[in-house]
């Protein structure tokens, strides 16, 4: 019935006396539910006193804890064409296995017997620089044999100037008693005179006094000409021993000239044997890189690089590896308003992807199929994604990893946080507020002391 009359059927008829009437309406099924949404209303409302971890949740890849034993590939340093390979994809190398080996590519290079020429060249500039060596040697003697010929014929002009010092003098005191005789001849010959004048003297005597006086005269002329002749040796002895000076510096300085261009010229040869043997060096180095080897232990990967004849420049990615033992660790990501909640040694549960789980983030120990694991370290700088990131290493008091897992494959991660009723969770969640900020026990520990 409708009942949409203001005339109510239900005061004259009662429905309980019909047959649908018996069966629906004499059943009281709001009783049950009732009691039902009274139970559900109780057990939801101490549901919310219960305590629920929070947890910062992230994704993230499986990788190494060791920079070395991750995932790496193989680079030839200098540019070359592939001329044979010695592994496939998927081989066991040891480290120093040879992977495969190049050829040259550089013209410079083309030369097999390159290390033994510049060897001969090391060689020759070698004997180039003992040659300039006993050059200087023999440039080092001669300016030593001159040096002692200048102290010699100085020595010996210094001795002449000396003797000619000597000579002035003696011809000095010569001359001066020349002068006291011609004095006295010319006395005698001036008193001999007088007496010959007055009849005591004969004129024979004057003239004996006059011959006298004259020689006296001419030997005074001839002390003097030996005086100006030995002062002028003088003059010429100190005019040698400027020369002998001069000359002997002239021929020293050509001597050390010639020996400082030797030993100029040896430098430079033994600057030139020096580059021809770090030349030498490279080479056969470069010559020991047309064979790539393995740098570790471990399988290839991949051949990046393949087919014969082909040719790559330094640097290239020639042929990936992966290292043969390795600690497995999980590198996640979280967003900047959580890190501060991330400490070094923080509890994490791990999620592995294609490893069945049944995960409750806020009872992990309710979780199943999930694995313990702790921060080792914490990226200082943000990402290109945006977030920073978190490096996870095995809780060795915990479940162990599965060994089937492979690096690179994904993985789920939950850094559990502070315990907290669930009321409060639920408050926090609707007002989009970040968990507790809180310091570990270490932490507090420190802070103290």
């Amino acid at each position: 019935m409708l009942n949409i009359s203001n005339n109510k059927l239900s005061t004259d008829f009662d429905l309980k006396n019909f047959k649908s009437g018996k069966k629906i309406l004499n059943k009281k099924y709001y009783k049950a539910l009732n009691k039902f949404l009274l139970v559900f209303a109780i057990v939801g409302f101490i549901a919310l006193f219960l305590p629920w971890t929070q947890n910062i949740s992230g994704r993230g890849l499986v990788t190494t804890l060791y920079p070395s034993q991750r995932p790496q590939t193989i680079q030839s340093q200098i540019p070359g064409r592939i001329e044979e390979w010695y592994v496939q994809e998927g081989d066991f190398v040891k480290k120093g296995d040879t992977i495969l080996r190049i050829s040259e590519v550089k013209s410079e290079y083309f030369d097999d017997r390159l290390v033994e020429r510049t060897t001969d060249q090391i060689n020759a500039k070698s004997s180039s620089v003992t040659a300039y060596q006993e050059k200087v040697g023999a440039l080092k003697r001669q300016v030593v044999a001159l040096k002692e010929e200048q102290k010699l014929k100085i020595e010996q002009a210094r001795n002449k100037l000396l003797q000619s010092k000597l000579k002035v003098k003696s011809d000095s005191i010569d001359f001066a008693a020349a002068k006291t005789n011609i004095s006295i001849a010319t006395t005698q010959f001036n008193r001999t005179l007088t007496l010959q004048k007055e009849g005591l003297k004969a004129v024979k005597d004057v003239e004996e006094k006059r011959l006298k006086l004259q020689a006296t005269q001419a030997k005074l002329i001839s002390q003097e000409n030996k005086l100006l002749a030995s002062k002028n040796n003088i003059l010429n002895a100190k005019l040698e021993l400027s020369r002998i000076k001069a000359s002997y510096a002239d021929k020293i300085s050509k001597s050390q000239s010639d020996m400082f261009t030797a030993q100029s010229s040896g430098f430079d040869a033994v600057a030139q044997v020096s580059k021809l043997e770090n030349n030498r060096s490279n080479y056969a180095v470069r010559s020991s890189l047309l064979y790539i080897t393995a740098p570790q232990n471990g399988y290839i990967n991949k051949a990046i690089k393949g087919g014969i004849g082909g040719t790559f420049k330094g640097g290239d990615d020639i042929v990936g590896i992966m290292p043969e033992k390795y600690d497995l660790a999980v590198e996640t990501f979280v967003r900047p308003i959580d890190l501060p909640l991330i400490h070094i040694g923080e509890k994490v549960r791990v999620q592995f992807d294609g490893w069945p789980a049944i995960v409750f983030s806020g009872w992990p120990n309710v979780s199943y199929g999930t694995y313990g694991a702790k921060v080792v370290a914490i990226e200082n700088f943000i990402s290109d994604n945006g977030k920073f990131r978190i490096l996870l290493a095995p809780d060795n008091k915990d479940h162990t990893w599965p060994t089937a897992i492979r690096v690179g494959s994904g993985a789920q991660t939950i850094a559990l946080l502070e315990d907290v009723p669930i009321w409060f969770e639920l408050w926090r969640q609707l007002n989009s507020f970040p968990p507790n900020y809180y310091q570990p026990a270490n932490g507090k520990k420190t802070k103290k002391k």
